[in-house]
């Protein structure tokens, strides 16, 4: 009795943790799902989007993709240049007169401007929707951020006492079971069994890396600086002629060969120009860890001297920023290219799945008990009678 009691409770906690908020849970998955390949359906549903590359050219230099948008957009102010896959077109970043902040899309091997909008790009949407919600940033939270976050600790939950409800749940990878031929309930739990066993690693990924970001979204909070800001030029660095806004000395091409020059794996994916005299160039990107991501690599490089200001690498970093730069690779499977991304895809469709056949078998199983003390009520009065 005591060991039927101890099952029943541990499938109610189970239950307690997935179908509460089974809605957001399954909305959170979904959209993770679709931003693990964000990148490849912007491909596939904008042309614009796509680099083609016919004649097999070189990428060209980040400024003459500059220069490429400023001839087109005579007043335009660029501030950031954005890097994507080889078959993915440069973003850039602009403001002009009629554009208080637009996006050009241009081809990096023929130098065309294929596409100029306004508004969030869909990879940029899709991480908005999946990382916050869309809810408002205060200063250095965003209650859409904790709520997502917060679902590690559903997620987690829900796949320990999920062990513990399914005895001995190994066998479901020598042996499995799905029965489909003994009622819509049987064939629902065997689905949810079988899935939960095969997605176990990949619940655990989730779990700890959403953990993580629900650690770091605590820190933000606190004001706890996990990456340093980039430093501010000094006067005694600046040129003497400051009238007329003379021309930096070091130009954006010249910069990320200093960056380079420095470490000798660097590749760009985020490259911000100086915005005044006493800023620098902010060059962000990667290198040959595999487990970091793509702006595990930053330095501030000083447009006037040439000389970098401020730097950091995979090698240097403390535990904090660590954590931070091997998270999202884990956590959107971007850690081996197109493969690992289609392998995070599939099991993050299954995930999607289980919170949905969750709250069915939760359901049939409530319809269920509420038949039993119907029958059970009845057959008391027909006793009675």
């Amino acid at each position: 009795m005591a060991r039927k009691i101890n099952r029943r409770f541990w499938f109610q906690l189970h239950g307690w943790f997935s179908l509460p908020v089974w809605v957001v849970f399954s909305f959170v998955c979904l959209t993770g799902t679709i931003s693990v390949l964000s990148h490849e359906i912007t491909w596939l549903v904008n042309a614009n989007a796509r680099a083609e590359n016919p004649d097999q050219l070189p990428a060209k230099p980040i400024g003459e993709i500059i220069k490429a948008v400023e001839e087109a957009n005579p007043a335009a102010q660029v501030g950031w240049v954005m890097t994507l896959e080889p078959y993915l077109v440069y973003a850039v970043k602009f403001t002009d007169a009629d554009k208080p902040s637009a996006t050009a899309y241009v081809n990096q091997y023929t130098g065309e401007v294929q596409e100029v909008f306004q508004g969030l790009t869909f990879i940029g949407f899709m991480r908005a929707l999946h990382g916050w919600l869309l809810f408002p940033w205060h200063h250095n939270f965003s209650v859409g951020y904790y709520l997502v976050s917060a679902m590690a600790i559903v997620m987690l939950g829900a796949l320990i006492t999920g062990l513990v409800v399914y005895k001995k749940f190994w066998r479901a990878f020598f042996r499995p079971q799905v029965r489909v031929t003994k009622g819509k309930r049987i064939f629902l739990q065997d689905i949810h069994r079988f899935s939960g066993v095969w997605s176990m690693w990949f619940l655990l990924v989730i779990s700890v890396t959403g953990l993580w970001y629900l650690t770091q979204a605590i820190l933000w909070h606190n004001d706890v600086e996990i990456e340093p800001h980039a430093p501010l030029l000094t006067n005694d660095t600046l040129p003497s002629y400051q009238q007329n806004a003379p021309e930096f000395t070091f130009n954006v091409d010249q910069a990320i060969q200093i960056a380079q020059q420095t470490y000798g794996d660097f590749s760009p994916k985020f490259v911000m120009l100086p915005e005044h005299n006493r800023d620098t160039y902010k060059l962000v990107g990667s290198g040959d860890f595999i487990f970091f991501d793509e702006y595990s690599y930053r330095l501030s490089i000083n447009p006037w001297q040439g000389n970098v200001e401020a730097s950091q690498a995979p090698a240097d970093m403390n535990a904090l920023q660590t954590l931070t730069h091997i998270a999202d690779p884990l956590h959107y499977g971007t850690i081996g290219g197109l493969w690992t991304k289609v392998i995070w895809f599939v099991f993050g469709l299954i995930l999607s799945g289980m919170s949905i056949v969750g709250f069915l078998i939760w359901r049939l199983r409530l319809v269920a008990v509420k038949k039993e003390k119907q029958d059970d009520m009845v057959t008391r009065t027909q006793e009675a009678n």
